[in-house]
């Protein structure tokens, strides 16, 4: 190989890849083991072929080469490979080629079990590892393992020889044109190192190298127009390349095997191309190796949302699924501790995923909605729970009569649910899921979101609880109310420095009613102060969509309510979630009474540079405070605290134009805490034809608690009546009747 040629066309395509959106992660790479290798890798891209031996380069500054198919060597092609170390699979040298340099340690090599392209992702056949192509299936190719057993096997034989007959060792390596220093030949062992490629998302569509392409010649093959789609596009509009490093394989264990043994101290020369005595024991032994390291390249298949999606679809007994459904086995299948299982996820599945059941705001299932509307004329409509979008399995979406070199178009949602069938106990678990009943999904949901929510109570109440200062566990921990009806329910989000044993007061007349209530706890609430002065006003409001999210799956329509700063994350809801039908806020803390508010960011910004200079003595990060509730809210008042309510408040309004939905707004005259003024310009700035100010004579801030609080809370039940009663959808068509457990 021309060392040179190497390292500038390396230079080349990391430049390529500079300009590429794609995003590569690299994994496990820790477990590279030292000295030259095998690198057994899937095969799905072109595009890996010319990545792949750049950033193996960088890991181990081992020169790599690799085998391609003998198609791709034209006159062009050939004299370039050539030069940067791709030597056909058809050269007769080949096998040489690559003994000598494991043995030397010249180089590493990339070889591709499957031996093409495997575009359908299909290498499950009856159980068994079987690569599906345009002309059929066979078994993976053994190749890699046998090169590997044949260094080893040599390795071996040249150590003996050196001390037993120096001349047959001299010999060897003459034969492989090593030289006379047996050393390097002799160091160290090879390994065949598993190396899996995922990529997400994976979106056939026209982009500039396919119109490109076209334009340059008009008769193009199906084939090649297939190939720019598909990785064009992943390049240019973006794509994660997760990469993972398996266990390494040492074969040398193989090799004790006393007939393989036999033919390692036999006299008389062996050359690589002799058929030895133990042939049958090393092909078997290959094809261990084999079978050892595709389940270890698919094992560690890279699983993200796509994934699934497909899979749950493709498991389905029902011809029809609803979406709201699909979305609902999906979270409970993300929500599974598959790291723990030894199985690998996407960045994205790491994170919260109660997107997935209020407002899809990362598009994860938008976009596999899309992908199944270009596929089968699905409708991409707007999801809402009183008609909710159901996706149709079409009798050749999962497989069968699709051309193999157009399935990466024709048949991606195939694909994605190929690419999980090697891991075991992800189908095992998908397939649980995908049989359960409609009503039993929707239990497991509400259990594990309040499950979730408990456990982050106690585990915060444990870490943060001051003796003395902190009040009972029962204060702070969330409650749901359950109640008979399923057509609406509601979330009472608490206030500042409070906790949700402030909204039972509310909380329980409209459960009498028989409206689901539930009262989440926010983040820093419920604990101690301590605990507040470091949340994040983002942090409220995923407590709060917990909460949503809860109240969403016990119904078809949600109104979501809050008081002081829960009025505002409850507007904050109203503004995003698809979902909403109302949103009764409840002295919202647009304008606070108190001017030293204005003080607070600078105060913020002051505590928090003492912190980075140690200077303890100069901060001042909490205030005193007299609660109305003194047996529920804090008696310290974090000012970082006040910072991230103004934040919220800042953020919040700039939405309210957004909120459409019915609304009720509710304020005490006399408000000692916030002014009657913001709340009145709340009112006025939301988006929604259908909404109610009312001003109630009061001269506290908890007005939904103590004397006079019931003239608050029949306001409230009678706007969720007339909510109730609203129904129809946002277009105006009519909503259906409530379903029936265990409906398809």
């Amino acid at each position: 190989m021309n060392r040179f040629a190497y390292l500038t066309t390396g230079l080349a395509i990391r430049t390529l890849a500079g300009l590429s959106k794609a995003r590569v992660h690299l994994h496990g790479t820790d477990r590279i083991p030292r000295g030259p290798g095998i690198f057994v890798i899937n095969h799905f891209t072109r595009v890996e072929t010319l990545f792949l031996p750049v950033h193996i380069y960088d890991l181990t500054r081992l020169p790599v080469w690799s085998l391609a198919d003998e198609s791709l060597f034209t006159d062009t092609l050939a004299p370039l490979f050539d030069k940067v170390g791709v030597v056909s699979t058809a050269d007769p040298h080949r096998d040489r080629l690559v003994v000598k340099t494991l043995l030397t340690g010249e180089a590493s090599w990339i070889i591709y079990p499957e031996g093409e392209m495997v575009k359908n992702k299909k290498i499950i056949e009856h159980g068994r590892f079987m690569i599906a192509y345009a002309g059929g299936s066979h078994p993976p190719h053994t190749g890699a393992a046998a090169l590997a057993l044949r260094t080893e096997f040599y390795r071996q034989r040249i150590a003996r020889t050196r001390i037993d007959d120096p001349a047959e060792a001299e010999r060897i390596l003459a034969h492989f044109d090593i030289g006379a220093d047996l050393d390097p030949a002799t160091n160290q062992a090879v390994h065949l190192i598993p190396v899996n490629i995922t990529y997400y998302p994976v979106r056939a569509r026209e982009n500039l190298l396919s119109r490109l392409a076209a334009r340059i010649k008009n008769d193009m093959p199906e084939r090649f127009i297939e190939e720019l789609m598909t990785e064009g596009n992943m390049l240019l509009s973006g794509v994660d390349i997760d990469i993972r490093f398996g266990t390494p394989i040492d074969v040398r264990p193989h090799l004790q095997d006393p007939r393989i043994q036999a033919d390692i101290r036999s006299p008389g020369p062996i050359n690589l191309e002799m058929p030895l005595q133990s042939r049958a024991r090393m092909r078997k032994a290959a094809l261990r190796i084999m079978q050892n390291y595709m389940s270890a390249i698919y094992g560690m298949t890279t699983v993200n949302h796509d994934h699934l999606f497909a899979a749950l679809l493709q498991l389905s007994p029902f011809r029809r699924v609803r979406s709201t459904d699909l979305r609902s086995r999906a979270f409970l299948a993300a929500r599974t501790d598959w790291p723990g299982q030894g199985i690998a996820i996407h960045h994205s599945l790491a994170d919260n995923q109660i997107h997935l059941l209020t407002d899809d705001r990362f598009g994860k299932f938008k976009d596999f909605c899309a992908i199944l509307a270009a596929r089968n004329g699905n409708p991409a409509a707007h999801d809402d729970r009183t008609r909710p979008l159901e996706l149709v399995k079409d009798a050749t979406l999962f497989g069968r009569g699709i051309d193999f070199h157009r399935s990466r178009i024709d048949n991606p949602i195939a694909i994605m649910a190929n690419e999980t069938e090697p891991l075991i106990p992800l189908r095992r678990r998908l397939r649980q899921l995908a049989w359960m009943p409609r009503w039993w999904i929707r239990r497991c949901v509400v259990r594990t979101l309040i499950q979730e929510e408990q456990n982050r109570f106690e585990a915060d109440y444990q870490k943060f609880a001051v003796d003395g200062e902190s009040h009972p566990p029962k204060v702070g921990r969330p409650f749901l109310l359950k109640g008979r009806r399923r057509d609406i329910g509601v979330v009472l989000i608490h206030g500042y420095m409070a906790a949700p044993m402030e909204m039972r007061e509310l909380a329980e007349p409209l459960n009498g009613f028989g409206f689901p209530v539930y009262a989440p706890r926010l983040a820093g609430h419920g604990t101690s102060p301590a605990d507040l002065g470091n949340r994040r006003f983002s942090e409220w409001i995923q407590a709060a969509e917990n909460g949503y999210a809860l109240i969403n799956t016990l119904c078809r329509r949600v109104v979501v309510g809050g008081f002081s700063n829960g009025a505002g994350i409850a507007l904050d809801l109203a503004s995003r979630l698809p979902d909403t039908a109302g949103v009764v806020a409840i002295a919202p803390p647009l304008q606070l009474q108190d001017m030293s508010a204005k003080l607070v960011p600078a105060m913020d910004a002051w505590n928090r540079m003492m912190a980075l200079v140690k200077l303890e003595t100069a901060r001042k990060p909490f205030v005193d405070n007299a609660p109305e509730n003194p047996r529920i809210n804090y008696h310290r008042n974090p000012i970082s605290g006040v910072h991230q309510l103004e934040r919220l408040m800042a953020a919040v309004q700039s939405r309210l134009p957004a909120i459409t939905v019915p609304a009720l707004i509710v304020q005490a005259d006399q408000d000692p805490v916030v002014h009657p003024d913001g709340s009145k310009k709340v009112y006025d700035r939301l988006g929604s034809t259908d909404k109610t100010y009312v001003l109630v004579n009061f001269k506290r801030h908890g007005i939904i608690r103590g004397d006079g609080a019931i003239r608050v809370h029949r306001l409230v039940a009678g706007f969720l009546e007339q909510t109730a009663c609203k129904r129809t959808t946002p277009s105006g068509d009519a909503a259906t009747g409530p379903e029936r457990p265990g409906q398809p």
